[in-house]
């Protein structure tokens, strides 16, 4: 097979990366590449993480400035 990378060339990877990090840093990596990803995402859309939660979570009714919320 030309220029393809099959399973045969993906598992010989994946046990290349297991002995350079270990089992237990590799979720770690996981993590943070998945991380990197997510902020990509929302800097690419224009948006940043606090107006990202802002419009996830929006309050059911506005707290009064007297009042706070408790």
């Amino acid at each position: 097979m030309l220029g393809g990378i099959g399973p045969m060339e993906l598992i010989i990877i994946f046990l290349i990366v297991i002995l350079l990090f270990g089992g237990k840093k590799i979720p770690e990596i996981a993590k943070g590449l998945g991380k990197g990803i997510r902020d990509f995402k929302t800097s690419m859309n224009g948006t940043d993480e606090e107006s990202a939660k802002t419009l996830a979570k929006p309050d059911s009714k506005p707290s009064e400035p007297g009042n706070p919320k408790t």
